[in-house]
């Protein structure tokens, strides 16, 4: 009955070592042009279809001048800097300053 029962114990501990060793994930590590792309796909992340291969493509270059251009702000992004840039101003001054800031940007 001991001989049973220490087989019973091996084979289960073989099935936990295997279960143990297929759930462990076996990936290599990214080589550069894999990680290159998973930064310019992070970076081009928000558009879709054309602009989104342009900017990836642009960035797979390498092609500074494009990645240093500053991302286009939406109307809520705007008014948000506008605000903020504007916070000490109150009544008229503050909304023309606010004006001025979103014209310009």
């Amino acid at each position: 009955m001991s001989m049973r029962l220490n087989l019973l114990v091996a084979s289960a501990a073989l099935v936990f070592a295997s279960a143990a060793f297929a759930a462990a994930p076996q990936s290599k590590p990214l080589t550069s042009s894999q990680q290159k792309m998973a930064d310019c796909s992070h970076a081009a992340k928000g558009k879709t279809g054309a602009d989104y291969k342009s900017a990836v493509s642009t960035c797979m270059k390498g092609d500074s001048t494009a990645a240093a251009a500053p991302a286009k702000m939406t109307p809520q992004e705007r008014m948000s800097a506008c605000s903020k840039q504007n916070a000490g101003k109150k009544g008229a001054d503050y909304k023309s300053a606010v004006s001025a800031c979103m014209k310009a940007h």
